[in-house]
């Protein structure tokens, strides 16, 4: 008698088929997206720098919310350990200020970006952990409350650290950070490559991508393993959890430092990106609009919060770009600033997510594997 071979089934290899179709349609898509908003100027290239920066924020954020279930509300502060750290170590702040580093190393601090990523995600997990500790047994609104107050005190110390030893710079912030050299190729000039011009948003853009699609790949990996599984259930029960004999303390803590460290990565790589960096850029309002980000896409669905960071991120400023010429072209002259329609819109489409899309844009489906 002749056995079912699943792989001989047409219908399992036309699915297979239209997989690998789909994965390439998407990374033909990617590669081609800085070339196609070129055309309508640099500074589309740059948005989609940040959609992916904030697309790396999310994932880490979506570990913490929404695959272990706890609220934080002070993300923003791995994100400014990993952006502050590289760049101490990639700037001649600290040779200026300390003698003893300046002997140590006379033709300054280099450090490469291969180092960087690491240690970012090192440090930054740590910090994690370092925040866990102490709110292992705090829920809801609590641990919200702790973790808001992480966050605003890593802000006022990268804001103080200027006095009596100059660590930060203060409110002036740190600049002159070295841009990412990749294989003699400096990504703040751009390059030749095979007689095509590709500038140095592009070039930003396919390292960014490449870091994005690594965490992407982790989380993917995360979600559907043991430990994943362990988030979950702490996530839907914690009590229930515990008594199956789950470490919820370990998971809790591992969920902090692996979600901590994707910030670190972000944090670094944006502190290359912009050059410069300062206490500015990590006030409360951006963790409140990453945790948005994980909520208006789907809490726990990674397709979901990926949607709602490029929605988040892109949104404001095809807004910035589009609301002023309409208004004048409209009305011939500007009657609302664009940033307090920003504001206005950002807050009405968070108010009908909740009421009619409580779970997201794209949620996770019911029965669907883990």
């Amino acid at each position: 008698m002749m056995q079912f071979n699943p792989f001989n089934d047409p219908k399992t290899a036309n699915s297979k088929s239209r997989k690998v179709a789909g994965v390439l349609m998407i990374a033909i898509s990617l590669a081609l997206l800085p070339w196609v908003a070129a055309h309508f100027g640099n500074s589309w290239v740059r948005i989609l720098d940040i959609a992916l920066l904030y697309v790396m924020l999310a994932m880490g954020l979506n570990i913490v919310v929404g695959f272990a279930g706890l609220l934080d509300l002070g993300y923003i502060a791995f994100y400014a350990v990993g952006a502050y750290l590289y760049g101490l170590l990639a700037s001649p702040h600290l040779t200026d200020n300390f003698e003893w580093i300046a002997a140590a190393f006379p033709d300054g601090l280099h450090t490469s970006v291969w180092l960087m990523l690491p240690l970012g995600a090192l440090v930054a997990g740590i910090f994690g952990v370092l925040l866990g500790a102490p709110t292992l047994k705090l829920r809801g609104d609590y641990l919200a409350i702790v973790t808001l107050g992480f966050g605003e005190i890593i802000r006022i110390f990268m804001n103080n650290l200027n006095a009596p030893l100059n660590i930060t710079n203060g409110p002036q912030g740190i600049n002159m950070i070295e841009p990412v050299h990749i294989a003699g190729v400096r990504l703040s000039k751009g390059t030749e490559i095979f007689g095509l011009e590709i500038s140095s948003l592009q070039l930003y853009y396919y390292l960014f991508l490449a870091i994005t699609l690594i965490i992407i790949l982790v989380c993917m990996r995360l979600q559907n393993s043991r430990l994943g599984r362990a988030w979950t259930a702490i996530r839907d029960d914690e009590i229930a959890a515990k008594a199956m004999g789950i470490n919820t303390r370990n998971v809790k803590l591992l969920a902090f430092a692996l979600g901590a460290s994707f910030g670190g990565v972000s944090g670094a790589m944006f502190a290359a990106f912009q050059g410069f960096v300062s206490p500015e850029s990590f006030g409360l309002m951006e963790s409140i609009i990453i945790l948005s980000m994980v909520v208006l896409g789907g809490m726990g669905h990674i397709p979901g919060v990926i949607l709602g960071a490029v929605l988040l991120s892109g949104f404001p400023e095809l807004l910035r770009h589009v609301v002023t010429p309409v208004q004048e072209a409209v009305f011939g002259k500007v009657l609302v600033d664009a940033e307090i329609l920003r504001s206005l819109i950002y807050g009405l489409s968070m108010i009908l997510i909740m009421l009619y899309r409580p779970k997201g844009l794209w949620p996770q489906k019911k029965g669907a594997p883990q």
